[in-house]
């Protein structure tokens, strides 16, 4: 899903005009980029929270040269997904594997596994 598709998204679901629904959507960015700046998390119940985590500066290699690089200090945003959003995306996973088995059965779609896949 795009940012323009979210809006889209909310717009509809909430009578809002799509220009309102930006608006919208700027804002709550960025608020969560201002506090992500500020060195703050962002927990957001049921989704998943937001950190910043620091990293040491260290010595990369330039990929066509071959030569060390010098690769700064820095901090970026990290996000780890919530209980509630992995159950409903591994249910929703599970519904399509069982519906393609039983389409399988019934002869109407090749059955395939793609749990193997970093989807």
């Amino acid at each position: 899903m795009t940012k323009s598709e979210l809006i889209e998204a909310i717009a509809a679901r909430s009578e809002l005009t799509k220009a309102r629904a930006e608006m919208v959507v700027n804002c709550v960015f960025d608020a969560m980029t201002q506090a992500l700046q500020r060195g703050e998390g962002i927990e957001i119940r049921g989704f998943g929270s937001f950190t910043v985590r620091p990293y040491k500066p260290y010595d990369g290699r330039n990929p066509r040269t071959g030569q060390p690089v010098p690769v700064p200090a820095k901090r970026l945003p990290f996000f780890k997904v919530g209980k509630e959003l992995k159950e409903l995306v591994n249910a929703s996973r599970e519904r399509e594997l069982e519906a393609r088995r039983q389409a399988g059965e019934a002869g109407e779609l090749p059955l395939r596994d793609d749990s193997d896949d970093d989807d």
